[in-house]
Parts: C-alpha cells; structure tokens; sequence
C-alpha cells in the first residue's frame, strides 16, 4: 500500500514522502496513529494544503521532546528483581518494566517509546533509548539489581555486581617439569651411557 507520511518515520521516510508500505502496518499502525495517509489525488492535494501547519505542530512537538530529553538526560532507572548466584533474573525486564520506572521517576511514557530489542535477563547496568519524537531520542540506564543496596553499588563501580566470588587463594597449579634422568629421549640415553662409560675410565 502507498501511504503520505505526515511526520518522519525512522527507517521509512520524512515527512511528506510516499512510501510503500506493508497493508497489515498501514492498517494497524501508521493510519490509526494518524502517522500517514493513503495515497490519493485527494489526499495529496490536502496535505498540501494543511503541509505549512503539520510542519509547525511537528515543530513544536520537537521543541516539547527536546525539553523533555534534557530531563531524561543521564537519567538511572533502578529496578528490583530477584536473581540467582550467578547473575541470571528469574524472568526479565521487558519495555513495560522501564517506562514505568521512568514514569515513577517524574517523566510520563509508554512502553512503545522504549526502544528495546529483546528482554534484559541479567543483573547489571543497561543503556536504553527513548523515542520521545521521530527526531528526538534520549539514553537513560537501567540499573537491575537484587536490592537498593546493590543497586547503589553497582553504579558507584559502574559495572554489574559480581555474583559470584573470586578465588583470588587459589594458586595456579605448575606445570610438570620432565625428570633430568629421563632416558625415553635416545640422544639423551646416548649422552647418559657416554658420561658413564667416561667416569669409568
């Protein structure tokens, strides 16, 4: 299906483009989200005409973003979860989880603004980015730990808190050194039988 953009879509197209575009994406996403119009004599005449006014609202929805993004600058997200020895979660972290740490932090979002490729499952510290507009995007942290203490520490260190301890008394063990009277070697028994057969003499 061939779609207008009305605002820019990453990995699609600016604002004004005509695309062509999966029919199930166009239906689900970009129509009902007002993200696009299909492509029609009609419609290319009205966007042309209402073009001017899209450009300012977009305008100052970035403006709003970009404000938004110097709060969320820099920004640790700590959530809680329980994990075992070795650092794994039982269960994971998924969008969901960080936009309502975000939230709880002061900013309002959605999970569909978290960008997220697949679910956190370990302990440790996470660089996430947040679409807050098609030109904007922010990084925060988030820091899963077992408890507030851990999480405290683990960005005082700036690495995930190691679940399991060092041995830092076990002493590498020494490799075995072959025995000076090892006469396996023919040259070496040769030497050997000459140095006896010498102190004989």
């Amino acid at each position: 299906m061939e779609v207008i953009l009305l605002e820019r879509i990453e990995k699609l197209g600016q604002m004004g483009d005509v695309v062509n575009v999966k029919t199930g994406f166009a239906r689900n996403y970009l129509l009902p989200q007002n993200k696009a119009l299909r492509k029609t004599k009609q419609n290319l005449s009205r966007f042309e005409s209402e073009r001017a006014q899209l450009e300012a609202d977009n305008l100052t929805r970035k403006n709003e973003a970009e404000n938004i993004a110097g709060k969320l600058e820099n920004m640790n997200v700590t959530i809680i979860r329980a994990a075992g020895e070795t650092g794994q979660l039982y269960g994971s972290v998924t969008s969901r989880d960080i936009a309502e740490g975000v939230t709880k932090a002061g900013i309002s979002i959605n999970k569909n603004q978290v960008i997220l490729n697949r679910a956190l499952k370990v302990l440790g510290l996470e660089p996430i980015r947040i679409s807050l507009h098609p030109e904007v995007s922010v990084e925060v942290t988030a820091n899963i730990a077992r408890n507030k203490e851990e999480a405290e520490q683990q960005l005082s260190q700036g690495y995930a808190v190691s679940a399991v301890p060092v041995e830092e008394d076990r002493q590498p063990e020494k490799a075995s050194t072959p025995s000076s009277d090892n006469t396996d070697d023919p040259i070496k028994a040769n030497l050997v039988a000459s140095e006896d057969e010498g102190k004989e003499d």
